[in-house]
């Protein structure tokens, strides 16, 4: 400058931003404006069903607060997580791992990974956004919730970490999407790292408030933080080969070489986290039935007692063993097998979550003493309302895929180099 003095850091990266701007996203935005509109009747009914769907969850998350959750819903004192948390979480832990697979490319420049962050990066904000959702159903005073958040936090409480550190997660995702609709790719790398690292000591700080209970034997433990993220990798990647599979249905295009090799590469990814997953999961049932009486009556449950179809045919079958086989056997290269296997992966993660919330709570506080009215397994069966707004959950997630797929072009309005 004529004085001698150095600009502003503020001024500096304002205009990086200006400079970097790209004239062209109003252009593509009135673009993708008019491709919404000319979509298929079997698009509008699909979307239609979607908007429905989320309509009638809200109806029953409010009358559910209506007439007060112990009434709407089948948890109870002994088991107060129940079908509502567990999605919270499936939906949490699918957005933390599409982050991570989204920053191999974006943010660490693996080229093989580029061709699937458009998607991976919209569908984080998604599902995180549909997480945050459902267990709005769950708080009983959500906004007094967050207004406490803010003025009366509680560095001491796991819980209070995870709204904190999930909310900066998703505001960074969000803006990392923008600012590749922008082409502002510089700045978008940027919220992309601070995306992944809030996602990663989030989602590892959701690991601990089950890993630190220490009146939960079954979840108590060191590993619970890092099987979390493990799993969350796997959970996104099939979300990302389910959902781009489905992209090029709806759009009606043939998948081309640089996203095959895409999902080639997160097809072995998805591989290799569901052997990680399994020798987490068999070390645990191993280590759990020489444990205490509380983590011992767990894992009987789940071998041979009442949550043994979830867990050998949802968890290990539907959800990992079968999907591995398909991966390897067409060695990754078959497209349709691989969105197959996602979705059985898909569906068999959900149980999982389930399992391993509900699970956790069915061993009575009082079993090991001899108390005769907690000597046997507690009972839980979600009710209507909770299935209702799961449900509703699962439709924000069809309607918002729906959205961004006719709207922004199947997610190839810019490619991130």
């Amino acid at each position: 400058m004529a004085n001698g003095t150095k600009p502003l850091k503020a001024t500096v990266i304002m205009t990086d931003l200006t400079r970097s701007f790209d004239s062209s996203v109003f252009a593509d935005w009135r673009d993708h404006t008019i491709n919404f509109l000319s979509g298929t009747k079997s698009f509008y009914v699909l979307l239609a069903l979607g908007v429905l769907t989320v309509f009638g969850a809200s109806v029953a998350g409010l009358d559910a607060i209506r007439i007060g959750y112990h009434n709407a819903y089948g948890v109870t004192r002994e088991i107060s997580w129940g079908l509502i948390i567990s999605t919270y979480i499936f939906f949490v832990v699918t957005s933390t791992g599409l982050c991570i697979v989204s920053s191999i490319g974006h943010v660490f420049g693996i080229k093989s990974f580029m061709p699937i962050v458009n998607r991976a990066v919209f569908l984080s904000v998604v599902t995180i956004f549909a997480g945050f959702t459902v267990i709005f159903f769950d708080i009983e005073n959500p906004f007094r919730m967050a207004i406490y958040n803010a003025i009366s936090p509680n560095l001491t409480s796991n819980l209070w970490w995870m709204g904190t550190l999930y909310g900066a997660y998703m505001v960074f995702m969000a803006s990392e999407f923008i600012l590749i609709l922008l082409k502002n790719h510089k700045f978008a790398t940027y919220a992309g790292l601070a995306g992944l690292i809030s996602g990663i000591v989030a989602h590892s700080n959701l690991g601990a408030i089950f890993g630190m209970l220490h009146g939960r034997e079954y979840w108590y433990g060191p590993y619970m933080p890092i099987y979390f993220i493990t799993s969350a990798i796997m959970s996104g990647c099939a979300a990302i080969i389910f959902f781009s599979w489905l992209g090029y249905k709806i759009n009606n295009e043939r998948v081309d070489k640089p996203m095959e090799r895409a999902l080639e590469a997160v097809s072995k990814l998805a591989a290799l986290m569901i052997m990680v997953t399994l020798f987490f999961t068999a070390w645990k049932t191993i280590t759990g039935l020489v444990g205490a009486a509380g983590k011992y009556e767990v894992i009987k449950a789940m071998l041979y007692g009442p949550y043994a179809f979830n867990f050998w045919v949802f968890e290990i079958m539907i959800g990992m063993v079968i999907p591995f086989i398909l991966f390897v056997k067409t060695r990754f290269k078959n497209i349709n097998m691989s969105f197959l296997a996602a979705a059985m992966m898909t569906f068999g993660i959900f149980f999982m979550r389930y399992d391993l919330v509900v699970g956790g709570q069915i061993v009575p506080a009082y079993h090991d003493l001899g108390v005769n009215e907690y000597a046997g397994l507690l009972n839980y069966m979600p009710s209507i309302h909770e299935i209702v707004i799961i449900i509703g959950g699962m439709g924000i997630v069809a309607t918002a895929f729906l959205l961004g797929e006719r709207v922004f072009k199947g997610h190839k309005s810019s490619d991130v180099h």
